[in-house]
């Protein structure tokens, strides 16, 4: 019996938007220092040159929730091009960080003459509605821990590095921020990352966090 099969296209590899960006403003923020928020919204589209940003909006009940972190290389502000009147997104630098911008009729202008850049940032912007699909998803299906465990597994991915021995490590994060992200207290959050600790499957302090991934992944699977 003949069988038929479905030719696969081959991936595209991503437009790089820096390849039609041209070189623009540098500012330099000291750590904790607000690049923009409710009160001054974002006007501009914003490339991170050295550093880390966090993203954040105010909850109904008034807490900050963190939405995003960005690393070198990575675009945030994207908010400039809904003009709304009300933005309740605050980014502000987590370590002595600089940062490039753009505003949001330069962007308008360059995407006009340069259309390829258009798609570039409409990748982006796709794959970050991926990955926030993919954390509402945790937050409806999973507890703490585990909402805490996928977070720490995604940061080991999106900016951790190799070890031979298998560990990843990452920037040390506060419990606070870890609780902003994950959705709950710092309270709990210090509760799970002690329980990670003694379980070996964290190891942290003031300089970085260590992270066995596969095996936190391991532990997901078996705690689903």
């Amino acid at each position: 019996m003949a069988t038929s099969s479905v030719a696969v296209a081959p991936r595209k590899p991503l437009e790089d938007p820096l390849a039609h960006l041209p070189c623009s403003t540098v500012q330099e923020f000291r750590k904790g220092q607000v690049i923009y928020n409710q009160d001054q919204p974002s006007a501009s589209l914003y490339l991170v040159l050295e550093g880390k940003v966090k993203m954040s909006r105010l909850a109904a009940d008034g807490q900050q929730v963190i939405v995003g972190i960005y690393k070198t290389d990575e675009f945030f502000g994207e908010s400039a091009f809904l003009n709304l009147p009300q933005r309740l997104e605050q980014a502000a630098a987590m370590e002595n960080t600089r940062v490039m911008s753009w505003t949001a009729a330069e962007i308008e202008d360059i995407i006009l003459k340069r259309p390829q850049l258009g798609i570039a940032l409409l990748q982006i912007l796709a794959q970050r509605a991926l990955d926030i699909k993919d954390r509402i998803e945790s937050f409806s299906v999973d507890n703490i821990a585990q909402r805490l465990a996928r977070s720490l597994i995604s940061f080991s991915g999106h900016m951790g590095s190799q070890e031979k021995d298998g560990s990843v490590h990452i920037v040390p994060f506060t419990h606070e921020s870890l609780s902003q992200y994950v959705g709950t207290s710092r309270e709990i959050v210090t509760h799970y990352m002690n329980q990670f600790r003694r379980q070996g499957y964290v190891r942290y302090s003031r300089r970085a966090i260590v992270l066995y991934p596969d095996a936190l992944q391991e532990w997901l699977r078996q705690n689903a």
